[in-house]
């Protein structure tokens, strides 16, 4: 892949799907394919394969994904494991029967087991039962992971996976029913200090450990990936994130610092709050040459200025 191949961004308007098109114009590529899901529904098979067969893209970062925080994944599992294994299934089907050679899936740090030995290892892969409350979702990115893996076996396709860990940034989603713990947090925190409040209550002990990744760098560690590397070169696939860890009571502070909420954390054990620790190995893609470049300080306020700057211009942050 390089600036002159023509690239079709699988859920642009997305969290990781925005950051890789930004990441992607700024490198020169001008060619970039953008379907909204009213202009394309990735679930609908014959419509993707008509859209493949007329676009015939070079090559493909499948970043579209039904997403969501604890929330969201025990209340909707239904939808979480239809609408991605629909939306890969048609994708990665669609760029085979078109002749697309470079393709990469995004799946996520859930695919491992949960009681699986920290850091999480690529190789830990189907060696344990899976955490209950994401485990629809992780069934249907372990089916795209797989797939990707057939379809290079069996046609020589060249399409590989990155496996991140929980990420944030520009574009994230602050709807509290679905959101991840990032902008749950900025957004409780946030309005709390416009209502001078003095308590905000977050789920959980905050005992539990997570890794976080900037979205711009997992988009540059995708590119990077697809511009340098094959499929077979890498394993297959690889896990992005950061290396490092810290408690939901420090995030929580952390975010209470950065957006300036002078109140109290109360924390409530009641809630759910995963599993107890998810930390991935990343020594295999930093072999290849990439590492992080933007901290979790710098990522929170980026983002954070970004929620307010969008909350001033439309009254509201949606999806």
């Amino acid at each position: 892949m390089n600036p002159e191949s023509a690239v079709f961004v699988a859920g642009h308007r997305g969290l990781l799907g925005s950051a890789l098109v930004r990441r992607l114009r700024e490198k020169g590529y001008r060619r970039l394919i953008l379907r909204t899901r009213k202009e394309l529904d990735l679930r609908d098979q014959a419509a993707v394969r008509d859209f493949f067969e007329k676009e015939k893209p070079d090559a493909v970062f499948l970043a579209a994904a039904r997403v969501g925080g604890i929330y969201a994944n025990a209340t909707y599992p239904a939808e979480f494991i239809y609408d991605n294994l629909a939306i890969q299934t048609n994708v990665i089907d669609a760029a085979y029967r078109s002749g697309v050679r470079k393709l990469l899936f995004v799946g996520t740090s859930n695919i491992y087991p949960e009681h699986a030995p920290q850091p999480l290892r690529e190789e830990y892969l189907l060696t344990g039962k899976l955490e209950p409350t994401s485990e629809p979702y992780a069934i249907a990115k372990i089916a795209g992971l797989k797939m990707c893996e057939a379809y290079n076996r069996q046609y020589g396709t060249d399409y590989m996976a990155v496996m991140p860990t929980n990420l944030y940034g520009i574009g994230d989603n602050f709807d509290l029913a679905t959101s991840h713990v990032i902008p749950a947090l900025i957004r409780k925190f946030h309005e709390a200090k416009k209502r001078d409040a003095d308590i905000v209550e977050v789920w959980g002990s905050g005992d539990t450990r997570r890794e976080f990744l900037y979205a711009d760098d997992l988009a540059d560690a995708c590119i990077f990936l697809m511009e340098n590397y094959s499929a077979r070169e890498i394993g297959g696939f690889v896990n992005v994130g950061t290396g490092t860890e810290l408690t939901v009571r420090e995030l929580a502070e952390l975010i209470r610092r950065t957006v300036g909420f002078a109140g109290e954390i109360r924390f409530n054990p009641d809630k759910p709050e995963g599993m107890t620790r998810k930390l991935l190995d990343i020594s295999r893609i930093t072999a290849l040459g990439w590492k992080p470049s933007v901290s979790l300080e710098e990522g929170l306020r980026r983002t954070y200025e970004w929620y307010v700057r969008e909350e001033e211009t439309s009254g509201a942050v949606k999806k």
